[in-house]
């Protein structure tokens, strides 16, 4: 009975863990690896076991980051299912396809410069929607808190992780002979106080836990501080005569900012704007989340009681074709705007980044973390130009992040999930940069808690919840 770590160890994205129970194979979450020069290439090299051989994978929920490289595991064998909740299985249909649709316009893009540099033939994408199609057809729903067997010796209960709608903390219990081991992965968890969702959910036993620690060295700003802040962005950029763009991650960020401005539209003087959710994904998840009310809180269930749609915003416009985004750019002032990619990777907050960024006048509000080697990134850490679609663009928009916003939990977030696992069992930490990771395992290690931060290839043990090898 062993566990292998193989990505979102050491860094944030790609997660992916590999469980050994007996003679099956299971994978935890598998992720596109997001951020850095050399994403692109890493996402294509071989996974570090064989496909073919993995007998299930269990998805905490459909953020990209987690789910992102299902396609190319069926590409390449799999064929077993996957357990995720129902309302996971729903945005992970979404989430999945535009992937797709991402990957085969990278593939034209890498085609065409190839042969401007005088190369021939086409690039081959990552996977298809073909592919994607084809592992979605694999989805098998599990609900929450109802133990399901999922291979013989592998008993699966998802608790809700309130990270995303549908995301779940993994609870498994492994028998293998007279051994018996129950490990959690907590998946991503949200904060707790958090609007629309509920929050994580305590109660949990486990003899090991696998645990995120995206925020793990920070507090999160007060949401009441954080959404004071936000309407005074709102109401200087709109008497200063410029726009605020909102680079949002379709699922679930999206939700949460329309959510806010639909809740303070009198506060905020929102009937001066002009309100665009310019992302045909986010369009179609936000029509998931109000599919799955009964995820919801009790203050949102009581406003999808009330209105026909989610949000209650009359100046909304929903954009879905490219055409409609272009005209967005017309509007030189009164306009908020939000679009992905959540870390401006691509998409199309950054054709509005480039009309946008150079005018002093405009705000960017970022609401959620930013990968190293990401614009995002690099338009937190302060810099004065940036490089987007091949020109130079000077940074005179102010740059604000809202971390009261985050869908991940911070440090005490984090650690009063911790302390709804019953016995204190030892922790390993993923999904975190380094810095992060070890904040929230020193503090771990103070309170008495056996705690320590995953390395690519290292294999645990669970029989002894120890380390037999350093890959």
């Amino acid at each position: 009975m062993h566990l292998q770590f193989f990505g979102a160890a050491g860094e944030v994205t790609g997660s992916c863990h590999i469980l050994e129970v007996g003679h099956h194979r299971i994978l935890l979450d598998c992720g596109l690896i997001q951020g850095g020069v050399t994403h692109g290439e890493r996402n294509r090299e071989p996974f570090p076991f064989d496909a073919a051989q993995i007998d299930a994978v269990i998805l905490s929920h459909a953020h990209i980051d987690h789910s992102g490289r299902l396609p190319l595991l069926h590409k390449r064998g799999f064929r077993g299912p996957v357990f995720a909740t129902a309302a996971c299985r729903d945005l992970a249909r979404v989430l999945l396809l535009d992937c797709a649709s991402i990957a085969a316009h990278d593939a034209a893009r890498a085609a065409r410069r190839r042969r401007r540099n005088g190369g021939q033939g086409t690039v081959e994408p990552l996977f298809t929607e073909a592919d994607a199609e084809a592992v979605l057809g694999l989805f098998r729903s599990v609900r929450y808190g109802q133990p399901f067997q999922v291979l013989p010796g592998v008993e699966l209960t998802f608790r809700d992780a309130g990270h995303i709608l549908g995301s779940a903390c993994v609870c498994l219990r492994l028998v293998e002979g007279d051994l018996e081991r129950r490990l959690v992965f907590s998946g991503d968890l949200g904060q707790y106080d958090s609007p629309i969702l509920r929050d994580p959910e305590a109660g949990i036993a486990a003899d090991l836990v696998l645990m995120e620690s995206t925020y793990g060295g920070r507090q999160h700003r007060d949401r009441e501080a954080t959404l004071a802040e936000f309407g005074e962005i709102l109401l200087r950029t709109r008497r200063d005569g410029g726009n605020v763009l909102i680079p949002a991650f379709a699922v679930g960020r999206s939700q949460e900012v329309l959510y806010q401005l639909g809740t303070h539209y009198d506060e905020w003087q929102l009937a001066d704007w002009q309100v665009f959710l310019d992302s045909p994904m986010a369009i179609e998840a936000s029509e998931v989340y109000w599919r799955h009310s009964e995820l919801f809180d009790e203050e949102a269930r009581e406003l999808h009681r009330r209105e026909e749609s989610m949000p209650a915003l009359p100046n909304l416009r929903l954009c879905r074709t490219a055409e409609e985004s272009m005209a967005i750019n017309r509007f030189t002032n009164g306009a908020i705007v939000i679009a992905g990619s959540g870390m401006c990777t691509g998409g199309r907050i950054v054709h509005h980044l480039k009309h946008n960024l150079p005018r002093s006048e405009c705000d960017l509000v970022f609401t959620g973390y930013q990968a190293a080697g990401t614009l995002g990134r690099a338009l937190v850490d302060g810099r004065d130009e940036v490089r987007i679609l091949g020109s130079v663009v000077p940074v005179n928009a102010r740059v604000q992040t809202l971390g009261g916003f985050s869908a991940h939990g911070d440090q005490a977030d984090l650690l009063r999930w911790y302390s709804g696992v019953e016995g204190e069992p030892p922790v390993w930490l993923v999904h975190g940069e380094p810095d992060a990771s070890a904040a929230l395992r020193d503090v771990l290690s103070r309170s008495g808690v056996q705690a320590g931060i995953a390395e690519p290839g290292l294999r645990l043990d669970l029989g002894t919840l120890g380390k037999t090898a350093q890959g």
